[in-house]
């Protein structure tokens, strides 16, 4: 059966990416939302099995989002995207609770690695 994965990024562009690499692998692209409280509302709402979640977002990060959606969901599985240098984000968030993270210009094999590392 195929996962349900929302994605998270403020980049139309970047969403659409993301999409298209999962959608051709065999994966459900369940939602997409464009900033952290969006992020937060559609995980409720949707209960994917996985979040690709951008760190850098307007109105609440992805780290902020990150938290709020574990404080609800303690088995919700996130991976964190991070453009190049925000190390001490990247480390922020694996503690609080992202199971892994993708370093933007995304890699296809990278994103598919880390999906299947997680849910499979």
């Amino acid at each position: 059966m195929a996962k349900n994965i929302l994605i998270c990024d403020d980049a139309a562009f970047m969403r659409m990416m993301i999409k298209d690499i999962l959608t051709k692998n065999g994966y459900n692209v369940a939602g997409e939302a464009e900033n952290g409280l969006k992020a937060v509302e559609k995980y409720n709402e949707l209960k994917p099995d996985l979040v690709l979640m951008d760190i850098t977002m307007p109105e609440m990060d992805g780290i902020q989002a990150l938290k709020t959606i574990k404080s609800g969901d303690p088995s919700a599985m996130v991976i964190m995207c991070s453009a190049m240098g925000q190390q001490a984000m990247v480390i922020e968030s694996i503690q609080a609770g992202a199971k892994d993270f993708i370093v933007k210009p995304f890699q296809a094999e990278r994103v598919l690695e880390a999906v299947k590392k997680v849910v499979g």
